[in-house]
């Protein structure tokens, strides 16, 4: 994931309205902290975009941006 495409996603949550939560994302995950969850994935993914460690923090932060979405 490129820097351009963790800022557009930053962007999106930061004009999304904040979510109630608990948000369950599937059966293992489920976000209690909005804000943490977002800060704690997008922090790594700033540091280090390319790192493939990071993908699974990609892959969270796309599903939960498609639940905002069909919130809206």
């Amino acid at each position: 994931m490129t820097r351009e495409e963790i800022s557009q996603l930053e962007d999106f949550f930061a004009n999304a309205p904040k979510q109630a939560t608990p948000i369950y994302l599937n059966e293992a995950t489920v976000i209690e902290n909005y804000d943490h969850f977002l800060e704690s994935h997008f922090t790594p993914l700033r540091l280090n975009p390319e790192s493939r460690v990071n993908q699974p923090l990609i892959w969270r932060l796309k599903a939960l941006k498609l639940i905002v979405e069909a919130n809206l």
